[in-house]
């Protein structure tokens, strides 16, 4: 069985929810439609005519990419334009193109704490918050017969974590009464007749970036027709989110010996560098894509070294002056996230019996040459 292609999103929604992204970020679908069967993904960096060639070949009707193909608005749509060539084929070939951007980059999981693992950075923190998770009170009411299944299934989708505690409920035994009305197929009960139920209200905490996926366990596992349940929305905040990844390392290294870990765990032959290559770092910061404008927050959590594209001349210049060093692998370093997310949204779709197969690009959409 294969999935259909709004199965597929919720699934890769679950590693970069939308609502952690940049505000007015231009993220997810952006072209085609998910009302289909999906029998391959591709997964990619980039949406180029090669890439876009590279689906049709594997036969991918959906294709999944970190880069918008539409991030401003279009005046136009012409097809004799290189950009408008790459529409035209998506659509003849009823490709659909979704886009996870900066809920990528920013979520736990996601591209920053790829990155930073690959660097050697331990216990990483985000460089910029951006988002706080709004934090509810979830309570439901359930029969005693019930009560411990549906605990399980909200604490075990995740609710109910508070600081280095898990699993954190309230539960209170009483009575419960209701009247199921004509048309109704209660679980217990009959229609037209009030019944008192021994019941438990369960309360729990839960964070919205797993909301709706806490409310469906609970509700796949709870027994009544008509589930009775309140979410509160509370002033307490919850994790923060952010962009970029700052930590220390595991022992201290030159610069020069940083730059060749960079180049390994990246993937990437060269790099520009701003810095004394025997300087010493212990602490670093990674932020994935463009990073210019994050020196700044760099240095001011005392990292010794951040390591981002698109480092221009006076950004070098200023944060040289500053003491801050710089390694620049280029924007092109993130398709770390290319075989990362193909092989975790595999295993969801794998985890929930869909044959749907998940490949990474095999495209370099690097536009630079290196000579």
């Amino acid at each position: 069985m294969f999935a259909k292609g709004q199965t597929v999103i919720q699934y890769m929604e679950q590693l970069a929810p939308k609502h952690v992204a940049v505000p007015d970020d231009k993220i997810g679908l952006q072209l085609g439609s998910l009302h289909k069967n999906i029998e391959k993904v591709l997964v990619t960096l980039d949406v180029n005519e090669e890439v876009v060639d590279e689906a049709i070949s594997l036969g991918a009707e959906l294709i999944i990419a970190h880069h918008p193909i539409i991030y401003r608005p279009l005046s136009h749509l012409q097809t004799d334009t290189p950009m408008g060539k790459v529409y035209e084929k998506l659509i003849k070939h009823d490709i659909a193109v979704y886009v996870a951007h900066t809920n990528l980059d920013v979520t736990e999981g996601g591209m920053n704490d790829w990155m930073a693992e690959a660097l050697g950075i331990e216990n990483p923190a985000p460089l910029e918050d951006t988002h706080t998770d709004q934090l509810f009170k979830l309570v439901v009411f359930v029969p005693k017969s019930h009560h411990q299944q549906v605990l399980d299934a909200i604490l075990n989708s995740g609710a109910g974590a508070i600081g280095n505690y898990t699993h954190c409920s309230f539960n209170i035994e009483g009575v419960g009464t209701f009247v199921p009305q004509e048309g109704t197929n209660p679980f217990i009960g009959e229609q037209g007749k009030m019944e008192r139920v021994e019941e438990f209200r369960i309360e729990t905490i839960v964070p919205q970036s797993i909301r709706n996926k806490v409310v469906q366990a609970m509700l796949k596992a709870h027994p009544y027709e008509e589930v009775a349940y309140d979410l509160y929305p509370m002033d307490l905040k919850g994790r923060s989110f952010g962009l970029g990844r700052v930590g220390k390392l595991k022992e201290p290294v030159r610069l020069s010996e940083f730059i060749e870990r960079v180049k390994s765990g990246l993937d990437v032959p060269f790099v520009r560098v701003v810095g004394d290559l025997n300087r010493e770092i212990k602490k670093a910061a990674v932020l994935g894509g463009s990073g210019r404008s994050y020196w700044k927050h760099a240095l001011y959590r005392g990292a010794d070294v951040l390591v981002t594209g698109d480092i221009d001349y006076h950004s070098a210049q200023d944060a040289l002056m500053a003491g801050l060093m710089i390694v620049d692998p280029g924007h092109n370093a993130e398709k770390i996230m290319r075989p990362r997310v193909a092989s975790w949204l595999q295993q969801k779709l794998q985890d929930n019996r869909y044959d749907t197969k998940v490949i990474a690009s095999e495209v370099n959409t690097e536009p630079f040459q290196f000579l």
